[in-house]
């Protein structure tokens, strides 16, 4: 099966990294904003959503864009939602952009909002919303370190892999 993981995530939660952990072990590719942003500035497709399903054409991970909407009618999509405890998302994002705590803070709460208003403003749905993904990963409970394990023993189980 060509399986696309499409991953939404609250800013902060490392989702990127579980991605780049997944993309390694499977060997697919992982699509960002900046990527799919480049693809649409170089006229190459007329929108983002052209672009993405463009991309779902071959196995994949991507992040964010609404992705999860876009692909939402294909068998082969499985939608993650990744979130985490909002002061392990400040503490990592302290660590990671060398912020202090009130620094850090905005900016998760900023990027979240942010993100919210995408997301709403191009599926007309509440980001989040736990009827729009197939599996919701929170990194705070089940440790950043074990998720793209628990997604690859998922994967054989159901023999996607």
């Amino acid at each position: 099966m060509k399986l696309v993981i499409t991953m939404s995530r609250r800013f902060g939660t490392g989702a990127s990294v579980i991605a780049k952990e997944l993309s390694e072990q499977l060997d697919i590719p992982v699509y960002d904003k900046a990527y799919i942003e480049q693809k649409v500035n170089d006229h190459m497709y007329d929108s983002e959503a052209e672009a993405i399903r463009k991309l779902a054409e071959k196995p994949c991970i991507i992040l964010g864009r609404c992705a999860s909407d876009i692909l939402k009618d294909r068998m082969n999509v499985l939608n993650i939602f990744v979130c985490a405890d909002k002061e392990d998302r400040i503490k990592r994002i302290m660590e990671t952009k060398n912020l202090n705590h009130d620094e850090a803070k905005e900016l998760v709460e900023k990027t979240d909002e942010q993100r919210a208003s995408y997301y709403y403003e191009h599926t007309g749905k509440t980001w989040g919303d736990v009827n729009d993904y197939h599996m919701i990963l929170d990194t705070s409970q089940l440790g950043l370190e074990n998720c793209s394990d628990i997604l690859m023993h998922y994967f054989e189980k159901l023999e996607y892999i």
